[in-house]
């Protein structure tokens, strides 16, 4: 004969300022649930802390606070109890009230019968059990995410340096292969498959660092930063260089977050440069500073091949590419617009095919934080 555990004595707990009705209602359901009782809300706060009970009944009006406020003080600590309201008025604002301040699951009105309450235990219970599996499946999907995050971050930075490794065995081959055209021919499509994959890996990292980073506040010098920016820059082998033209309209210290601002522009200049008209030789790409005592506003324009109208809502998700787009990763739009909100910012985009694109970008200038 094979024995089942015995199954779990739902714990109950009730608050009244009258005696009698405590008396009452732990007579009438003590034998079938582990019932606690309270006269006041202190006592109250301890039962819960201790015996962490499933479901907890309130009456609504009390000499020191309604059952209202109780539930409400109780659910900014203690969540998980399912809370229902007793009640001898009927009064419609009361119980709006309880619903929305002490988001209480039902209420029951005075005089209360044993079996009104023994089906709103029950169901009060079945609600806590399917409450609490549904956090554990929360958080069990909320590490496997974690997990999955780390470990794509770890596989893409142990990439980088196998990654360097070739492209510099490419540079070496293809000074010794200028007089064999097959080989050189060979080596080129290794070396654009091979940026393709670092430009890859390189914006899994941006990505991961983004959704991982604080967001630590600094004072920002413009030139410098997009100085870094252009040294530091991961273009694809689609691009041959571009002209930069700065212009800088200040009339305030710039505070942000430079880490994602770095991640923002050198995805938008990569972009730029990358999508070039073919008959450029080179692309040309500007930037436009207006930075205010409330407010950074940024425009990356350029004159390549544009944006066709039926793409415009397809550019910020995560992997989309362009037909014309023959590398790339398809992230680096979908990660501008993810550090951007992060930042409390908003991307707006004008584009012409075979005229350029405008990116427009704005977030906050936090130099009054700063300040403080």
């Amino acid at each position: 004969m094979i024995s089942s555990a015995p199954k779990e004595k739902i714990r109950v707990l009730y608050l009244d300022d009258e005696d009698n009705n405590l008396r009452s209602f732990k007579a009438a359901f003590r034998r079938d649930y582990q019932v606690y009782t309270a006269n006041n809300t202190e006592d109250a706060f301890s039962i819960i802390k201790t015996q962490n009970p499933h479901v907890i009944f309130s009456d609504q009006r009390m000499p020191v606070t309604s059952g209202v406020d109780f539930f409400n003080a109780v659910r900014q600590v203690f969540p998980e109890p399912v809370r229902i309201l007793i009640t001898g008025y009927t009064d419609v604002n009361d119980i709006i009230e309880a619903i929305n301040k002490g988001n209480i699951y039902r209420y029951i009105t005075k005089p209360w019968n044993e079996s009104d309450i023994t089906v709103a235990i029950e169901n009060a219970y079945d609600l806590y059990l399917t409450r609490r599996e549904l956090n554990d499946k929360i958080a069990a999907l909320e590490k496997a995410n974690q997990e999955l995050n780390r470990f794509v971050y770890s596989v893409s930075h142990d990439l980088r340096a196998p990654i360097a490794s070739v492209l510099g065995l490419i540079k070496v081959a293809e000074i010794d292969i200028n007089d064999h055209p097959v080989a050189e021919s060979i080596f080129k499509k290794i070396d654009q498959s091979t940026l393709k994959l670092d430009l890859l890996v390189n914006n899994i990292i941006d990505y991961y660092k983004n959704s991982k980073a604080t967001g630590h506040l600094e004072l920002i010098n413009v030139a410098d930063l997009v100085d870094d920016i252009i040294g530091n820059l991961h273009l694809d082998a689609t691009s041959s260089g571009f002209d930069l033209e700065k212009v800088i309209d200040q009339k305030a210290n710039f505070v942000g977050d430079a880490f994602r601002i770095r991640i923002i522009l050198s995805h938008l200049i990569s972009n730029a440069a990358k999508f070039k008209k073919p008959t450029q030789s080179k692309a040309k790409v500007k930037l436009h500073f207006e930075i205010t005592e409330f407010k950074v506003k940024i425009v990356v324009s350029d004159e390549g091949m544009g944006i066709l109208n039926e793409h415009m809502e397809q550019i910020f998700k995560m992997f989309f590419k362009r037909k014309e787009e023959l590398a790339g990763s398809g992230l680096g739009l979908y990660i501008v617009k993810e550090a951007l909100s992060k930042m409390g910012g908003q991307i707006d985009v004008k584009s012409s095919p075979n005229e350029g694109s405008d990116f427009r970008i704005s977030f906050p200038n936090h130099i009054l934080e700063e300040d403080e």
